[in-house]
């Protein structure tokens, strides 16, 4: 996508009692955790809080952090964010869903916010915004990667991280 062309991301670091939230510009220039969503991950306040960022800001891409786990299989709540991956692309087609390897995210977070003086419960209530943030940081470094998208999007490259097909993960 070209630079004159492309809106701002939002990142989501999903979660089952939290999940955070990060942004970014069109330019690219800030990058921003907001404020995280309290509540389940499969609630329907959760699409809802969504919509309301997405009103706020001028989005083309939703970022969801895919579980990996050091070896590179997917993590115990893959199917879970897998899941919310695809409701997200059905609720908003106009948007690019894409997944990016999220593994040490929120240690990374935890880092930055002791390194910003950020302590106890203070630290936790801000945890996974800044998890969605390192997500957000990750895939931009990485040169924004179009991970397998979910629903209708370009197709990734083979050596993209993020969900794989069912063939590579050895499922009929």
């Amino acid at each position: 996508m070209s630079p004159s062309a492309r809106r701002g991301v939002l990142a989501l670091d999903h979660g089952t009692k939290r999940t955070g939230l990060a942004c970014t510009d069109a330019l690219r220039i800030t990058r921003t955790p907001l404020d995280p969503f309290q509540g389940p991950g499969d609630s329907p306040a959760l699409f809802a809080a969504v919509e309301a960022v997405l009103e706020e800001r001028d989005i083309d891409t939703l970022l969801v952090g895919w579980p990996c786990n050091m070896d590179d299989s997917d993590g115990p709540r893959a199917a879970d964010v897998g899941a919310f991956a695809a409701r997200l692309a059905a609720r908003f087609p106009r948007l690019r869903v894409l997944c990016h390897d999220e593994r040490l995210t929120t240690k990374a977070a935890e880092e930055l916010l002791r390194e910003a003086g950020h302590r106890g419960r203070d630290a936790r209530a801000r945890r996974d915004s800044w998890s969605a943030l390192v997500l957000l940081d990750d895939w931009l470094r990485s040169g924004e990667p179009t991970t397998r998208p979910i629903g209708p999007g370009p197709s990734p490259s083979p050596n993209s991280p993020g969900p794989k097909p069912d063939a590579e993960r050895g499922v009929p």
